[in-house]
């Protein structure tokens, strides 16, 4: 009988703690709930608009193809739209754009759980929940949520897509690329770029097709609403003439030097601003952990960059490569991905150099100010700025610290809403959480080199 007591005691004993909760688990859900009530304050907290005239024309082309029949022959894809079609129909039946400018967080909600699924089984799933904590809260994603522009459906489709070539259903994320591309036709290069890259890595001229694919699809479009392959929808547009010497010219004039100068330094829509992730190197972080990992996340890593370079090189020759009155570099939102993604990785394996780690705190605080800029103050005080003096004023929103989307708030003081009030706390607290353990690791750092060179050389005893 006490031999039988004691292994039923025993087992109890067991399931017990198997049911225990671990701290890796406690703090798996903890960062899981953290990203998603990032999802729901951008949905909740902040206003989301219907703005003119890129947003509007793509819900009024939706709604003349439903109601009335019509193909229209606007600029904008229709690739995005047709995807929103049950929030639109949610929006006419309450005659209100509210579904639909809320669109876009659904498709960056859905874009998480595809990655999730794709790599859970894969790669470390610290580092995926880093990286979603990043995209939401420290990124440029946080402002473009906020809009029914078709900048997000591109970016997730293609990331996404990218992960699936790699670890596959290939064929699925083939299509998701490809689908991300048509809707943004200018981004042809950025599939060139990506799709030569992969073939050179894998040695199969079959990719090549999906170019062809992608650019056959985009013309195919424009012969159906424009008459013409080759119509973009873009001739004639009225390009204004500013104090800019190479203002007033239209389509893909601008000198690439200048273009791709502004776009990467530019203190209102330079990338290392806005996505300061860009700048960290992780090559060799990557390479250590690849047999951990079951994939290669550099070679993910690298045709995102890839289809960035594109993006870089076609948008720097556009006459309107700032994206016109739009919060940072519009067009490059797909760069808040790899930039987010290198600076996850930063953060789960903290193993670099005393320099290093306070080159990336420095970059995770430019992060989280991106994403709490971009999604409570945004560009709403320097309408009273440049908006009004369209003619030359905008200008040094481009340019000029003082007048940059990121520092304006600091030089005028802008009132908040409570909405927006409890998201820049849950902001602030994601970046103090995700700071903790890279100031640990510094702040031993630190003692150490101190101690090896400070103390030693001088000769100094406690």
């Amino acid at each position: 009988m006490l031999k039988e007591y004691v292994k039923v005691e025993t087992h109890l004993n067991q399931s017990l703690e198997q049911r225990r909760l671990r701290p890796g688990t406690l703090i798996a859900w903890f960062e899981i709930a953290l990203i998603g009530l990032g999802l729901l304050g951008n949905f909740f907290l902040l206003q989301h608009v219907m703005w003119w005239p890129d947003g509007g024309f793509r819900f009024e082309a939706l709604s003349e193809l439903i109601t009335r029949g019509k193909i229209p022959d606007t600029k904008y894809s229709l690739v995005m739209p047709l995807f929103s079609i049950p929030f639109w129909t949610l929006d006419k039946v309450g005659q209100t754009f509210w579904w639909t400018t809320h669109y876009n967080v659904f498709v960056f909600g859905a874009g998480l759980l595809v990655t999730y699924r794709l790599l859970k089984d894969h790669i470390d799933r610290g580092l995926l929940r880093k990286f979603f904590l990043l995209l939401t809260v420290a990124s440029m994603f946080s402002h473009h949520l906020l809009f029914y522009f078709g900048e997000v459906f591109t970016a997730i489709f293609v990331a996404v897509g990218c992960i699936a070539i790699v670890v596959g259903p290939v064929t699925v994320g083939w299509c998701a690329i490809i689908l991300g591309v048509v809707n943004t036709p200018a981004t042809i290069i950025g599939l060139i770029l990506l799709g030569t890259k992969h073939m050179l890595a894998n040695k199969r001229m079959r990719y090549a097709l999906v170019i062809i694919i992608g650019a056959a699809l985009i013309m195919l479009e424009a012969w159906i609403r424009r008459g013409s392959p080759f119509a973009s929808g873009y001739a004639g547009e009225q390009v204004a003439r500013t104090i800019m010497p190479y203002s007033g010219r239209p389509g893909f004039s601008y000198p690439i030097f200048f273009g791709l100068s502004s776009l990467l330094l530019s203190f209102g829509k330079g990338i290392f601003f806005f996505a300061p992730g860009l700048l960290l190197p992780i090559r060799q972080t990557l390479r250590k952990v690849k047999s951990a990992t079951k994939v290669d996340l550099f070679a993910i890593y690298t045709l995102w960059i890839g289809f960035l370079v594109g993006l870089l090189l076609i948008y720097s020759c556009y006459w309107s490569w700032h994206g016109g009155w739009f919060w940072g570099p519009r067009y490059l939102l797909f760069a808040s991905i790899p930039a987010s993604f290198a600076l996850a990785v930063r953060l789960r394996w903290r193993d670099a150099s005393l320099w290093m780690n306070i080159v990336i705190i420095l970059v995770l605080c430019l992060s989280i100010w991106v994403g709490i800029e971009g999604a409570v103050y945004a560009d709403d005080a320097l309408r009273n700025v440049c908006a009004p003096t369209w003619q030359g004023n905008e200008l040094l929103c481009y340019y000029a610290p003082e007048f940059s989307a990121l520092w304006y708030p600091f030089v005028v003081y802008q009132p908040l809403s409570s909405g927006q009030i409890l998201y820049l706390l849950y902001s602030l607290f994601i970046g103090i959480y995700l700071l903790i353990p890279l100031l640990i690791t510094t702040r031993h750092q630190l003692i150490t080199t101190a101690r090896e060179r400070g103390w030693t050389r001088l000769n100094l005893r406690f």
